[in-house]
């Protein structure tokens, strides 16, 4: 199974008048998730579910790569490590999983996953953690296959 956080591109800041759940990307933000939805499509798996936290700026970021997806309230902002693996069907999913989701939880996701426990890991605004699981030698494992930013595509 491979599962890839992305954390949503950034974001107009939050004010009493802007609900977070509203919150829009800035045009620098659009800029990052075009960069990084060109660049995904040409690597996901033919197989992929893709869950979106129903925040406008994780749509918005999701929408750039013009694929279906499925918006997905256990993984909103706030959401626990646990639960998002749960939804993502982490490692038993019979193909990829993208996740569009939030910091704090896309961090702590990661720290579970590569260090065997929950930890405030930081995930950069519009960036990509690609993991696999895979059985070698009776053994399961958890693979960094790579972790990308759009400034860097």
């Amino acid at each position: 199974m491979d599962l890839i956080l992305w954390r949503h591109a950034e974001a107009e800041e939050g004010t009493a008048k802007l609900p977070d759940a509203k919150r829009r990307l800035t045009a620098r933000g659009e800029k990052q998730a075009h960069q990084m939805a060109r660049w995904l499509k040409e690597r996901l798996p033919k197989k992929l579910r893709i869950l979106v936290s129903p925040a406008e700026r994780t749509q918005m970021t999701a929408h750039a790569l013009g694929l279906p997806f499925e918006l997905e309230r256990k993984i909103s902002v706030g959401a626990d490590a646990a639960d998002l693996l749960a939804v993502a069907e982490w490692p038993d999913h019979g193909g990829a999983v993208l996740v569009v989701g939030h910091q704090p939880t896309l961090g702590r996701v990661a720290a579970l996953l590569l260090g065997g426990a929950e930890d405030d890991w930081t995930v950069k605004k519009g960036a990509v953690w690609w993991f696999s699981n895979r059985t070698r030698e009776g053994e399961t494992q958890t693979v960094l296959r790579g972790v990308f930013s759009p400034d860097l595509l």
